[in-house]
């Protein structure tokens, strides 16, 4: 019978409890799945010293040992997680220094090293992350990227492989890259049945944006905006131009232009690109349509412009996307919109 691979998980006083807890259900739920086979996990804490720590909502937790006793021997993962310390102004990344010193001691006897939220800070501190690209929670981005120039860090993933290396975005990204581990380990179906089990919607891919959808429409302040957005992201399908986004909401088109860029961050058509895609995204797994079903029902006027406009958000084809991601039983046939994709340069 195979060993469980021993996980071992950081814990430091001002530690985001979910950067913890999350990952730590997720192998928990894959062993458990796994029938007893012993090919599951066996997760652990470490920390300073044998005091409990305090997570920065206050609950106290108990690590299993000390980092003193840890010298990373029989270690398959090294889980890092993050703390922040947020005031009224600013948001700083907590970096322990003792959770530093060990990282930096035992990464090298370690098949993999992973960081969720601000543990990135820690991995760059380490030098773990020199020449990869990361990825941390939003509010720590810039300062990752200007602390640790030698990082490339990508602000807006939910998680960046670069193995032997993982880093996810904030606090509940950490289940999302979990699952993304568990898949890498005993494949895409034992993922689907964890997440599953853990009453998870959906798996969000390591390329999605961090922010969801309702999250955009909630952050501007403009009720009229938010109602616009609600609208177009029902109304997907439909030919939305300028002017008639303008007359919906009863302003003219240099000024809906303007309030749009503010209250976005975007421009209207980079939006309507950027949430066209999104739903492609979520149709792809959760369904066997056609890609020229897809991008009808997405407001993509043919195959190839959906293919154009996938990929450049994504970096992979509707196609290859399918297949990493799918959550449908069996994959759709080959059709003919399917092969022209495939030969699309």
């Amino acid at each position: 019978m195979s060993k469980p691979r021993r996980i071992v998980i950081a814990v430091f006083d001002g530690v985001e409890s979910l950067d913890v807890t999350g990952p730590a259900q997720v192998f928990s739920t894959a062993s458990r799945l796994l029938a007893g086979s012993g090919r599951g996990y066996a997760v652990e804490l470490a920390s300073a010293g044998p005091a409990p720590v305090e997570c920065a909502g206050g609950v106290r937790l108990l690590a299993d040992r000390t980092f003193a006793d840890s010298d990373g021997e029989g270690v398959d993962t090294l889980v890092v997680p993050g703390g922040l310390g947020i005031r009224p102004d600013s948001v700083e990344a907590v970096v322990d220094p003792d959770v530093l010193a060990w990282v930096a001691r035992v990464a090298p006897r370690v098949r993999r090293v992973v960081s969720v939220c601000a543990g990135a800070h820690t991995l760059a501190a380490a030098g773990l992350l020199d020449g990869r690209r990361a990825t941390t929670h939003w509010a720590t981005a810039e300062a990752l990227a200007e602390r640790h120039p030698e990082v490339t860090v990508d602000s807006d993933a939910v998680y960046v492989r670069a193995d032997p290396v993982w880093t996810g975005a904030g606090v509940s990204a950490g289940i999302d890259m979990s699952l993304a581990l568990v898949s890498d380990d005993h494949g895409r179906r034992h993922a689907l049945s964890t997440a599953k089990w853990m009453v998870m919607y959906l798996q969000r891919p390591g390329d999605q944006s961090q922010f969801s959808t309702p999250l955009k429409r909630q952050s501007t302040a403009r009720t009229d905006i938010a109602e616009l957005l609600a609208w177009i992201d029902a109304h997907l399908s439909e030919r939305l131009t300028v002017p008639a986004l303008a007359a919906r909401m009863g302003v003219g088109e240099r000024q809906f232009a303007r309030v749009f860029v503010r209250e976005t961050g975007s421009t209207p058509a980079a939006y309507l690109d950027a949430q066209r895609v999104h739903a492609a995204r979520r149709l792809l797994q959760e369904s066997d349509l056609t890609l020229a079903a897809i991008g009808t029902r997405c407001g993509f006027g043919s195959v190839h412009s959906f293919h154009r406009a996938f990929k450049r958000h994504t970096s992979v084809t509707p196609q290859t996307y399918r297949r990493h991601f799918t959550s449908t039983a069996t994959p759709a046939p080959a059709t003919a919109d399917t092969l022209q994709e495939n030969e699309t340069p």
